[in-house]
């Protein structure tokens, strides 16, 4: 598979062990980090065009991740 970026842990390489302890302890940290994870594949497919999405749905998907970034990394500096 083709490296993806936007991963977390290159997001936010500081507080790559508290994501890593978080996901372990934190249910809903755990559940976020998951559908984070999901919509950035999804975006990345639409991006290389191995799954192609209309040019709206493909923005909406960036500002789903970017709104799901934001809210974890309130929850890792909190």
């Amino acid at each position: 598979m083709s490296h993806t970026p936007h991963e977390l842990s290159e997001e936010f390489p500081e507080l790559a062990g508290k994501i890593s302890e978080l996901k372990q302890a934190d249910a809903h940290f755990a559940r976020l980090a998951d559908e984070y994870h999901e919509l950035n594949r999804a975006v990345h497919r639409a991006e290389t065009l191995v799954e192609p999405v209309e040019e709206l749905t493909e923005v909406d998907l960036r500002k789903k991740r970017a709104a799901l970034k934001d809210e974890i990394y309130r929850i890792l500096t909190d």
